[in-house]
């Protein structure tokens, strides 16, 4: 993901405002910074990931077995919960399965379909790392108050709801 380090400057906004005379800066200006503020956020997730030999790709599909009764689902369902293609989830199950924290599992419905199971190891793994994270999410979000994270989810649902405005 390519991440602009460098926000705009009001100079910068103003100058494409003057090329572009519909521009909202403000808009524009608030827009990117979200951007940023997630990104940010999002490197500090796979750094602390990194010290675990993860990346989050990896890490969601571990969480999202965890999240299972009997620690295991199809390939197809963890594609569409983690939203990427088959493909690439193939690609996570693969190092995943490499390292020994998953394993494939043929359905007993059909040979042509598997389940991917959880492992002892990968459970392990997630031992391991979860009280490290459950830690530094809490140490993050006590930057805002209960009420304040409500608020800010609130409106990031209503920006989310908007999202057809970005077709």
């Amino acid at each position: 993901m390519l991440l602009l380090k460098e926000l705009p400057t009001p100079k910068s906004l103003e100058k494409f405002a003057a090329r572009y005379p519909d521009t909202d800066i403000q808009a524009i200006s608030d827009f990117v910074s979200l951007l940023r503020a997630s990104a940010d956020i999002s490197q500090a997730l796979d750094r602390l990931l990194a010290r675990y030999g993860l990346l989050q790709g990896r890490w969601w599909i571990l969480v999202l077995l965890l999240r299972q009764d009997n620690l295991s689902s199809s390939p197809t369902d963890l594609a569409e919960k983690a939203g990427v293609t088959k493909a690439s989830i193939t690609g996570f199950i693969d190092s995943l399965e490499r390292e020994g924290f998953v394993q494939r599992l043929p359905s007993a419905d059909d040979r042509r379909k598997y389940q991917i199971r959880l492992t002892a190891a990968g459970l392990q793994k997630l031992d391991e790392i979860i009280p490290d994270y459950n830690r530094k999410i809490a140490g993050l979000m006590s930057a805002l108050s209960l009420d304040e994270r409500h608020d800010l989810l609130s409106l990031m649902k209503r920006l989310v709801a908007n999202l057809e405005a970005m077709q």
